[in-house]
């Protein structure tokens, strides 16, 4: 499998987290957050993670045992 089709799963998540911390960040002041902001948020930082963890993974997974 190439290099490439490995990394895929991490920028499609890490694309996704970006959109919707772009999109949260445009909200005016942060006083006026809803409870469907503060989820987006929690969502957006767990797409975050989630890219981390993937790519921890491939980097463990490339090294020579």
């Amino acid at each position: 499998m190439s290099d490439w089709r490995k990394l895929a799963p991490i920028f499609s998540v890490l694309i996704i987290g970006l959109i919707n911390l772009n999109n949260v960040a445009g909200k005016p002041r942060f006083q006026t957050f809803q409870t469907i902001d503060v989820v987006q948020l929690i969502a957006t930082g767990m797409c975050f993670g989630a890219a981390l963890g993937l790519l921890v993974m491939f980097f463990r997974g490339a090294r020579p045992s």
